[in-house]
């Protein structure tokens, strides 16, 4: 830990992932309101 400097380390991997969570975080989230949007129509 003491050759540990700040800001030198790789988060290519963590970004890479994070983004991956916001691409399927947004795509569920289009599609739960679409489902809303289809049962609000189809019901009324």
């Amino acid at each position: 830990m003491a050759d540990h400097v700040v800001g030198t380390m790789d988060t290519s991997t963590q970004e890479k992932t994070f983004e991956g969570f916001v691409k399927i975080a947004a795509r569920t989230v289009v599609v739960c309101v679409v489902i809303l949007v289809l049962l609000a129509i189809f019901n009324a």
